[in-house]
């Protein structure tokens, strides 16, 4: 472990780093991943988009399930990994962070430059008018138009919510929107079937050509939401490293790939390659 710790301190201490990281980031934080260690996760199947704008029911189910998972969304917290990276970003090492994940944890550990490539659950939008608002927000409406509608949380899936029976799905009531009263609220996030925004997208690309490193964080890098940005380094001759749990798609591009759990390995990183840092001047 020390010769890969020196190995990766050596790649990053040089600064110019642009980060890449997905849901293995935060499963420390208890949050689970898509294509991780539980069997539950990987079961599951994601709501779409198509299926969410175009059924009234599925809404139903979705919110209710969401609504209860939500609970422990919001009651997360940054873990070790996400304050080495936040650490690497302040001694001037990292210069921007692209995250697939959307519980804004990278935010609340103190990194300053975050594009949250998939949107936020913190936040809600109306497909009718697109005005926004906060979940606590929607949450607190929520609570008061299904009073007493609770159920154990047993486990909260990838996209925040948690399964249920069809019958409590039944009884939940949805909220719509109050600006434009009626409008159809969705979390702000990019559902399975939906585009990233292409301003966005061209916000990343412009990071990564200008990184002298791209460092891969807990991602798997199966679909090309996040695949296409190590696909883009290695075209540009930009070294990407790779630090996962499992092997990646981007393994084959990657100068370096380090199979590790991020919690432990990351805050040894930082503390190496901060060390390593050369004062200006």
């Amino acid at each position: 472990m020390t010769e890969i710790l020196d190995a990766l301190a050596a790649r990053v201490a040089g600064g110019g780093v642009v980060v890449l990281s997905g849901a293995g980031l935060s499963t420390e934080s208890g949050i689970p991943d898509y294509r991780g260690s539980s069997g539950a996760a990987r079961r599951h199947t994601p709501m779409t988009y198509q299926v969410f704008t175009g059924d009234a029911q599925a809404r139903r189910r979705y919110w209710a399930r969401s609504h209860l998972g939500w609970r422990v969304i919001a009651g997360a917290v940054p873990n070790e990994g996400h304050r080495a990276v936040a650490r690497l970003h302040r001694v001037g090492l990292v210069d921007g962070v692209i995250t697939q994940n959307v519980d804004g944890l990278h935010t609340a550990a103190g990194s300053p430059s975050v594009v949250e490539l998939h949107g936020r659950l913190a936040e809600v939008v109306c497909l009718g008018c697109g005005n926004r608002t906060s979940r606590a927000e929607v949450d607190r409406r929520l609570r008061e138009a299904n009073e007493g509608f609770a159920a154990r949380v047993a486990v909260v899936n990838p996209d925040g919510d948690v399964d249920l029976a069809d019958e409590e799905v039944a009884r939940f009531r949805v909220v719509d929107c109050t600006f434009c009263r009626g409008g159809v609220l969705k979390p702000d996030v990019v559902f399975f079937g939906e585009t990233v925004p292409a301003a966005r997208v061209s916000r990343c690309f412009d990071l990564v050509a200008r990184a002298r490193l791209l460092l891969v964080l807990g991602s798997s890098l199966t679909v090309m939401s996040g695949r296409r940005f190590v696909l883009r380094a290695a075209k540009l001759g930009i070294p990407v490293v790779i630090v996962n749990q499992g092997p990646t798609r981007g393994d084959g591009y990657a100068a370096l790939t380090v199979d590790a759990p991020l919690g432990r390995l990351l805050p040894a990183l930082a503390d190496r390659a901060a060390t390593a840092v050369v004062p200006a001047g």
